[in-house]
């Protein structure tokens, strides 16, 4: 993998630049769509690639692993192949799945015993496993296994904690050495800073990961229910640590409204189910603040989805419309508006983008966010 900085905002920290991989060119910053379980939920490929259009989307190894299964994607020739998906992939290494399983883990030195949500039966992660498991599926970007923090946290466990993260992290790069990529393209391995939101241990937790030298980094344990203003300082100080010259990743983030506050601080890379689930649930995030589609004030409102016309749902179906699918539990309202989501999000980094290049970014974000903070 290689990074390329292009530029920086005169008037904030926010960076453009490009990440190229064996799968091509992923222009920074940029949002990935979330593709759990080998599919973007409602979105055929070849509307992901021809209408959302992003360079990159993520998979999930904990539910990779459970169903279908590494065998299954080392027969089909790894999850691009099975998936019929020639762009890049990154995948979460299960750790903040297994978080999410609160009732249904143990955590220790060794590695998480966890209990599957599909069929009640016990299978155990380690650093190792989970290295071997991600080889297998063959994504471009792979994750550091890490535990993620609740919030609130205490102290003494987010410390605990924290230096588990950094044991487990030597074990991945150890065990990565060890075993080779699968299907001929190269894989980039990117560790995950914790600390929950406490300033020293993110500082302690971004000096360790920076200096473990690798070619990218993220930053995890934030989005978990934290105000936002906590999880805006301590992505500021984990950037002011990580290295400038390597790409950073901030998992699970957000609306948005985080999203750009986060590109402001020199944030990288993003992916959250907001869009989807949200747009399942009928809410539509547009530029001019957010629409809930059920609401009967758009049931005779026969204007386009969204004037802007990103993608062509925006145009092809009016407010009306969607709401009737809606009203009626047709699954076609909810694919609607995850296009609709999707096509926005990926608007919404590549203006970002053209604003950074630009020079007048901090400017265009005020005015953003702004806009977006109404409820229309």
């Amino acid at each position: 993998m290689k990074f390329d900085l292009l530029h920086k905002d005169p008037q904030t920290k926010a960076r453009a630049g490009s990440i190229t991989t064996d799968h091509g060119i992923i222009e920074t910053p940029i949002f990935m769509p979330v593709g759990t379980v080998a599919s973007v939920k409602g979105v055929h490929q070849r509307e992901l690639k021809e209408e959302i259009n992003p360079d990159i989307i993520l998979g999930n190894t904990y539910h990779l692993y459970l169903r279908p299964q590494t065998q299954i994607l080392e027969k089909a020739g790894g999850l691009h192949k099975f998936m019929n998906w020639d762009r890049n992939i990154l995948t979460d290494s299960g750790g903040y799945q297994v978080y999410s399983l609160s009732a249904n883990r143990k955590i220790k030195e060794e590695g998480v015993k966890f209990k599957s949500h599909i069929d009640g039966s016990y299978h155990f992660f380690t650093p190792e496993n989970v290295m071997e498991i991600q080889r297998t599926i063959g994504a471009d970007i792979i994750m550091a296994f890490d535990e993620c923090t609740p919030y609130p946290c205490d102290y003494r466990y987010a410390q605990r904690s924290m230096k588990m993260t950094h044991r487990w992290l030597d074990r991945c790069i150890n065990h990565l050495e060890k075993v080779p990529t699968k299907y001929g393209y190269d894989q980039t391995f990117f560790p995950i800073v914790q600390g929950s939101t406490y300033k020293d241990l993110r500082m302690q937790s971004a000096e360790y990961i920076a200096n473990a030298g690798q070619q990218g980094n993220a930053i995890g344990g934030l989005s978990v229910g934290e105000p936002a203003e906590e999880m805006y300082a301590m992505s500021e100080i984990v950037c002011d640590i990580l290295p400038e010259d390597k790409p950073r990743y901030l998992m699970g983030v957000g609306t948005p409204i985080n999203i750009l506050e986060n590109i402001a601080l020199g944030i990288d890379m993003f992916d959250c189910v907001m869009p989807t689930r949200n747009a399942r649930n009928g809410m539509l995030f547009t530029a001019n603040g957010t629409i809930n589609i059920k609401n009967k004030k758009w049931e005779d409102d026969f204007s386009p989805l969204d004037e802007m016309g990103i993608t062509f749902v925006d145009t092809e179906y009016t407010k009306a419309y969607l709401r009737h699918l809606f009203a009626a539990n047709e699954y076609l309202g909810k694919q609607i508006a995850t296009i609709h989501n999707l096509g926005f999000y990926m608007w919404l980094v590549r203006e970002a983008r053209k604003h950074i290049l630009a020079g007048d970014f901090r400017v265009w974000k005020e005015m953003m966010v702004k806009n977006m903070s109404q409820r229309l």
